[in-house]
């Protein structure tokens, strides 16, 4: 049954595309704090199994207080929750999630800082298709670096996870893993291995790449030569990995290189290279070139959306350059302005940002400067091309935005609908420090319906105080009717000198907060204990900090006052940090039936509990 807010949402449209045309598409805000790098991917995908038992989106973002997050929209039960993956973070935008559906359909997801550490993190979903039931985080030690991590399954080798990334030398890298253990553990099994050499010879090299596979046996790649504030000529390539023989390969078939053989294919950006392999160059004009989005939808026309940019990064123009079997083709699609975002004195080569579909590769859709009634504003176009590499339509698809729509990306699934997703707001930086404490305060927006469920809550709630100033040696016990589905909401603060403590106690559980440096939440239940993958705090202390990537960990900053939600139904515990699901955990035979409030120092402004499990949209409603 459509919820209320599918039906809200479907009438906005309708009255969107009255005012602004047929053009115009769907525009919901998916979340009010995300941001995303546009390398590391996929930042977002679709799943739909073949039996209908999964049929789900799933968006990963990370927020300014460096929390890594994603919203999972189910869309058989027509709900949508929005999980915590990570709290204190390194709050920088590089470090959005990756997502990987495993071969037993359950989803992994993968992130790491932003150059300073040597490993990724994963964690893993406990139930198939569904993210809310994330597994405890894992470490993948690394002896460099790691940044955009981007992991494929390719049906030659399902026994193994490709995952490709900026690390060695600071270089296109590459490496199989194992699958996940017992105990979801992952091991290197071959690799890692630098792809390619650029410039050898040359300090501050930083290829910039984007990965596709076809889904068998062959992982695609296009890179430039650097970043292009380095250079005024900065090339772009195209080559292929086939994972039978970790042969590097030109686009005709050609090998370059055998990845990991000790002798690495070196590229260049100057003429002599270019003759020597005519067929691995796809972009060799005398500009700052810059790349967004590959596409091998067909296989023997690739697709790449890059972006010319001007000697002195004042002029971007989006091209469309596609292989038609002899040579890159490229097509002119919009002047694209400059740097989109706040801060006129950074990262000038930062466009408003190319994706493109992911059912018809001729259709690109770019953030563009638009003058509407509150200004110049970034607005989306939808750009079709043509067989024969002719710009046959360009569209207008946002209109009038408050503020700019940027870096899109087009979510890959089975269906005829759009699933659009972008940034939405202003920027300032992609990190925050000192120099720019605001950081990326942008919400992430979507085309995509987004379902809400009812909000009453007043039914069934069995309690409402207001406790005030509670310690160790004031307490407070609540009794009531004994229920087997429940839900505590409560409204706290935590001494910052004594930050720890049994929080909540009941007959069924205990929820409390251990004594760290890094403190994490914790429940004890029937005499074990499940300790959260996240700190209780944030990372708002980097906006005192100097800007730059030099793998600090500075100290969680303590939440002052905070909202958590303690839910159980259908044998299902879940925990709520300021609306976010934190803990998941299965288990039988719960009932609530007694509530003893004054095990830590603190205050208490407020305490709810219901006879039923709230839901998530309710729990954030509650919040406002």
């Amino acid at each position: 049954m459509k919820t209320k807010g599918y039906f809200l949402s479907i009438i906005c449209l309708v009255l969107y595309i009255a005012a602004h045309g047929q053009d115009a598409i769907q525009t919901n805000t998916l979340t009010e704090e995300g941001a995303w790098c546009w390398f590391a991917d996929p930042r977002a995908i679709s799943y739909e199994n073949r039996n209908g038992t999964i049929n789900a989106t799933y968006v990963g973002y990370i927020d300014i207080h460096g929390h890594i997050k994603a919203t999972q929209i189910n869309h058989l039960t027509n709900t949508t929750n929005e999980v915590l993956i990570r709290s204190w973070f390194q709050p920088d935008d590089h470090n959005n999630p990756t997502f990987l559906v495993l071969p037993d359909e359950r989803v992994m997801v993968f992130y790491s800082r932003h150059t300073d550490e040597r490993c990724f993190y994963y964690r893993i979903s406990q139930k198939p298709g569904d993210i809310t039931t994330l597994g405890r985080e894992v470490r993948l030690e690394t002896d460099h670096n790691t940044t955009y991590p981007s992991p494929f399954i390719l049906s030659d080798d399902p026994n193994h996870i490709y995952l490709c990334w900026r690390g060695l030398g600071w270089h296109p890298t590459i490496a199989r893993l194992t699958l996940p253990d017992k105990n979801d553990v992952v091991e290197f099994d071959r690799g890692p291995y630098q792809i390619v050499q650029s410039q050898k010879g040359k300090g501050g090299v930083r290829p910039y790449t984007k990965y596709m596979s076809n889904g068998k046996d062959k992982i695609y790649l296009a890179y430039t030569t650097t970043h292009p504030d380095n250079q005024a000529v900065n090339y772009i390539y195209f080559n292929y990995v086939d994972i039978h023989t970790f042969g590097l390969k030109d686009i005709k078939g050609e090998t370059l290189a055998t990845i990991g053989s000790g002798t690495l294919h070196e590229v260049d950006a100057t003429p002599a290279y270019k003759n020597r392999y005519p067929d691995a160059v796809v972009e060799d004009a005398p500009f700052r070139n810059w790349l967004w989005e590959i596409s091998v939808q067909d296989k023997d026309k690739p697709v790449i959306a890059m972006v010319r940019i001007s000697e002195d990064k004042k002029k971007h123009d989006y091209y469309y350059a596609r292989w038609n079997g002899r040579e890159w083709q490229k097509t002119y699609l919009s002047h694209a302005g400059g740097h989109f975002h706040q801060t006129p004195d950074i990262e000038k080569c930062y466009s408003g940002g190319m994706a493109i579909d992911k059912t018809d590769p001729a259709i690109i859709y770019g953030s563009v400067p638009v003058s509407g009634k509150h200004g110049n504003v970034y607005e989306l176009k939808k750009f079709t091309v043509d067989p024969e590499g002719k710009l046959s339509s360009s569209k207008q698809l946002t209109f009038d935005s408050p503020k700019n729509n940027i870096r899109p990306f087009a979510i890959a699934h089975t269906k005829d609908d759009l699933r659009l997703t972008w940034m939405h707001g202003d920027y300032y930086d992609w990190i925050v420090s000192s120099s720019r404490p605001k950081g990326y305060p942008t919400e992430i927006h979507t085309t995509m319906s987004i379902p809400t469920n009812n909000i009453n809550l007043t039914k069934e709630k069995a309690l409402q105080q207001n406790p005030g100033k509670i310690s160790v040696e004031h307490s407070e016990n609540i009794r009531l009717a004994k229920s087997k589905q429940f839900s505590i909401v409560m409204t706290l603060s935590i001494d910052h000198d004594a930050y720890y403590g049994k929080i909540i106690e009941t007959n069924a559980f205990v929820y409390g907060l251990e004594k760290s440096e890094r403190p994490k939440p914790y429940l004890e239940i029937k005499n074990n204990t499940y300790k959260s993958s996240n700190v209780l705090g944030t990372a708002d202390i980097w906006k005192t900090k100097n800007r730059g990537t030099g793998g600090q960990w500075y100290p969680p900053t303590k939440l002052d006052t905070f909202q958590l939600v303690i839910t159980y139904e259908k044998s299902l515990l879940k925990t709520y940090i300021n609306g976010l699901i934190d803990q998941n955990i299965e288990i039988t035979g719960l009932s609530l039936s007694e509530v003893m409030l004054g095990r830590y120092h603190g205050t208490i402004d407020d305490i709810q509990i219901y006879k039923r499990a709230l839901s998530q949209d309710e729990i954030k409603a509650s919040r406002k």
